[in-house]
């Protein structure tokens, strides 16, 4: 006899109800078994279902909870298609309206401002920028701080706007002053540790120009020579010990209406004919030692300087 299998269905409808949700099945075995009914139940109920409706609650949630961050986010971040609030994209780059923070550092090709506006970089502390090669090295670097602005690079050049003129210019052999006037308006002046080359110095029209060398020789030499004058004022050249004034192959010009020596010493004298000196004695000359020291001798017919005598042998 071939194998079937029978599905009652009348059985299945009265077995089936709504508030169980529970499906029985009939099984009849074919052949000539045993004719009692084999029934399986199929369906959620009990603690599987309360699961099953807690997890769609919770999904729900977190779906409605999702979209509502989502919209708050979108709101205060002000997202559109054409940026992020104050941050516009465009071909050109990123454009950023008002002030931007930046807690990490920040990699550009170029910053620049708008034309009517002007480029700001605050910092608590400072400001660093910072220039590498292709390996990554570093090469240049330009610090501004609160209290000094350096600047670590192999050469610093500062030009002028118009024409891109160099101003001023540092290496680690020189130092380059582009200006046709360089001024120094501190009251104490410049001062120059080691030599100084320049074509001219000169003071501003109310001030008094002054070179001193406290504690060591003022020393001041050109090819061709060396001017020093002074247009309106008195010229007056002072030292502690000696001033020499030495030309080893032309001759030394005091070109004025009146030259003065003042404070020459004078010079002892023991007249030969004319027995002691008046003491009313208000002329004398100027003698020169050998030594080209100079002092005073009285004046009379006849010149009284001696070059042997006893003030031109100390001296």
């Amino acid at each position: 006899m071939e194998e079937t299998t029978t599905l009652d269905i009348e059985t299945l409808k009265e077995q089936y109800t709504p508030g169980s949700q529970t499906l029985h099945l009939q099984h009849r075995p074919a052949g000539g078994g045993d004719d009692d009914d084999v029934i399986s139940t199929v369906g959620l109920y009990g603690w599987r279902k309360r699961c099953l409706y807690f997890l769609l609650l919770l999904f729900l949630v977190t779906m409605i909870v999702n979209l509502a961050l989502t919209v708050w986010i979108i709101k205060v971040m002000n997202l559109s298609t054409g940026g992020m609030g104050n941050l516009q994209l465009s071909q050109e780059g990123i454009r950023l309206e008002g002030f931007s923070e930046f807690l990490l550092p920040l990699y550009v090709k170029e910053i620049q401002s708008r034309r009517d506006d002007a480029l700001v970089l605050r910092s608590e502390r400072n400001v660093t920028l910072n220039v590498r090669n292709s390996q990554g090295h570093l090469t240049g670097q330009l610090t501004v701080g609160s209290a000094s602005v350096e600047a670590q690079c192999r050469r610093l050049e500062v030009r002028s706007r118009a024409g891109g003129q160099p101003l001023f210019s540092a290496d680690a052999k020189e130092i380059r002053i582009g200006t046709k006037t360089f001024t120094v308006s501190g009251s104490e002046g410049a001062v120059f540790r080691h030599s100084v080359e320049t074509p001219l110095i000169q003071s501003s029209g109310s001030e008094e120009l002054k070179l001193e060398s406290p504690t060591r020789t003022l020393t001041m030499g050109a090819p061709r020579g060396v001017e020093v004058s002074s247009a309106h004022g008195a010229l007056t050249v002072s030292g502690r010990k000696d001033l020499q004034l030495q030309s080893t192959e032309g001759e030394i010009v005091l070109n004025a209406a009146t030259v003065r020596f003042a404070s020459l010493p004078l010079g002892a004298y023991a007249p030969a004919s004319t027995g002691r000196l008046s003491p009313g004695q208000a002329t004398y000359e100027v003698c020169v030692c050998p030594s080209g020291r100079l002092y005073l001798s009285p004046a009379e017919s006849t010149s009284t300087c001696q070059a042997v005598s006893n003030f031109c042998l100390w001296s």
